[in-house]
């Protein structure tokens, strides 16, 4: 987060104006701030650690189904066929992965509410940036704001954080790692307010939740640490036609 927060800053001499401080997109943008992507990543963050990395990417890429629903109460966008069809087929996957009829599965029942609950909020801030950038055109600053507060949210959750809390004291490469993927995460936020500045949400947030594919395809043959059980691949042949239903539905 502070990465992408001093990637949006560094940029800033280059296109904030001063006057986008006095409109109301400052205050949408700083009300997604409140939620996203503190609280987003950290959903995730838990729902990785509790559901492994590709059940929670794939659960997380029901957020379609979910931005769908506040473009359309939000935005003032139409429910089409598609759209309902699609959105019927990622619950079906949903339900599939819900179910444990496997002895071994390790994983709590509740904590599939994870990554669902970052996908909610995930599809709430994109429809809240939309409705931003319809007032300033501008996706740098709908991400210089967002981030700003959310990262201010961060620092002051470490600091008044318990015992438990681990910060480190002295520097790490792990540290330089996630300042260069905070970069990479700003640069990849920059993408999309571009594109929801461009296009509409619902046939722009079903790129994004293609992102469990690649996961799938990492876990495979880069780190190799991933198994993939039936249940899951059924799941996210389901996921896949059903969000691009989804994104055709408009």
């Amino acid at each position: 987060m502070l990465g992408s927060t001093a990637f949006f800053w560094l940029l800033s001499p280059w296109f904030l104006q001063l006057w986008y401080w006095t409109t109301s997109a400052v205050l949408i943008f700083a009300l997604v701030g409140l939620f996203r992507p503190f609280l987003t990543s950290n959903f995730a963050i838990a729902g990785i650690r509790h559901l492994g990395p590709t059940l929670t990417s794939i659960l997380a890429s029901t957020a379609p189904v979910f931005a769908a629903f506040f473009a359309i109460v939000i935005l003032g966008e139409t429910l089409t066929i598609p759209l309902a069809v699609g959105t019927v087929t990622i619950v079906l996957a949903i339900g599939l992965l819900a179910r444990k009829g496997e002895a071994k599965s390790t994983w709590p029942i509740w904590a599939l509410a994870l990554p669902i609950g970052a996908a909610v909020l995930r599809a709430l801030g994109h429809a809240l940036t939309k409705l931003g950038l319809d007032i300033i055109p501008d996706p740098l600053f709908a991400g210089l704001v967002s981030y700003t507060v959310s990262l201010m949210i961060a620092f002051g959750s470490t600091l008044r954080g318990t015992k438990h809390t681990i910060v480190p004291h002295h520097w790490t490469p792990g540290l330089l790692w996630f300042f260069c993927g905070g970069v990479v995460n700003g640069i990849s936020i920059w993408s999309l307010n571009t594109a929801l500045n461009l296009g509409e949400v619902v046939k722009i947030i079903p790129i994004v939740a293609l992102s469990p594919v690649f996961t799938l395809l990492l876990g495979l043959f880069v780190f190799r640490r991933e198994t993939f059980t039936l249940r899951i691949v059924l799941a996210l042949l389901l996921i896949v036609p059903g969000v691009a239903l989804v994104a055709s539905g408009n």
